[in-house]
């Protein structure tokens, strides 16, 4: 991912600022495309390049009634589908993924005698941190401030592990991520958590892409309809953004609600899954 598409997505995260601010007046392409210094033309041909829908629809999406919609589409999908993962810019494509979750012994050795390779990298949504060992892919997560501080993060997460850098290795497995091409070879996760985090980070990945859910529906679909708090702390703590999906929960009211990557973030994963699925 070049200096291009970091700059685009930039471009992108302020043009959604700028629609948040101004939903309850609706401001015309004409208002958006100068407040991002792009002419007409060419800011509805790079927000639908970017998000897969226009301006006008991402509107629409930014009301309450549109997630409820979305969201009492998604409670039956819940209960019955399988899909996992994503790829090509929010569509699900010719990609799965298998988890293996740490033993009891591991998880309270803080990495002992792992080895975990990492790398700032490129995306269609900023730069990431993704970490990976053998077993499997085990953080990825957006970057906006200092990558130092993103990199303590990790390093104090696995106390135990040894952390070393490998730039290539880890563009290799953001390509596989994010790329359009066929591929046979599943990824990897290697999840570090409780029961109930784990339980409640399967469930997100049962969210087909272009469907959002609730809380309430997570709890239900983990079998603890009570643990709604629980569900959302584990949510916070998803290691592993984009793939484990928690940027599809709402809130029950159809409030997008908060996103550990930012609002903004969070609205464009939304909306590329939403232009990428049938209207």
């Amino acid at each position: 991912m070049n200096s291009t598409h970091s700059g685009h997505y930039q471009l992108i995260e302020q043009a959604i600022h700028y629609l948040e601010a101004g939903v309850q007046r609706q401001p015309d392409l004409a208002e958006i495309s100068a407040a991002i210094g792009l002419s007409e033309y060419h800011f509805q041909r790079l927000f639908t390049h970017w998000t897969g829908i226009s301006p006008k629809r991402f509107m629409q999406f930014l009301t309450k009634e549109r997630a409820k919609d979305l969201l009492a589409q998604s409670e039956s999908l819940l209960s019955t589908t399988h899909q996992v993962g994503l790829s090509s810019l929010g569509r699900l494509h010719d990609l799965f993924i298998t988890t293996e979750a740490v033993t009891p012994g591991e998880y309270k050795s803080n990495g002992v005698g792992l080895e975990i390779q990492y790398g700032i990298q490129g995306t269609p949504f900023g730069k990431c941190l993704i970490a990976t060992t053998e077993r499997g892919i085990c953080h990825l997560g957006f970057v906006d401030g200092q990558e130092g501080d993103a990199i303590d993060n990790l390093a104090e997460a696995w106390k135990q592990a040894v952390l070393v850098e490998n730039p290539a290795s880890t563009a290799s497995t953001i390509s596989h991520i994010f790329s359009n091409r066929r591929s046979d070879s599943p990824l990897k996760l290697y999840l570090r958590g409780t029961n109930l985090q784990i339980k409640v980070w399967e469930a997100l990945m049962n969210i087909p892409s272009g469907s959002l859910a609730s809380y309430e529906q997570i709890a239900a679909r983990i079998g603890n309809p009570q643990a709604v708090r629980a569900v959302g702390s584990a949510i916070g703590h998803n290691p592993i953004a984009y793939l484990i999906p928690c940027h599809r929960v709402i809130r029950k009211s159809g409030a997008i609600g908060n996103y550990r990557y930012g609002s903004a973030r969070k609205k464009i994963l939304l909306t590329h899954e939403l232009g990428a699925s049938p209207a």
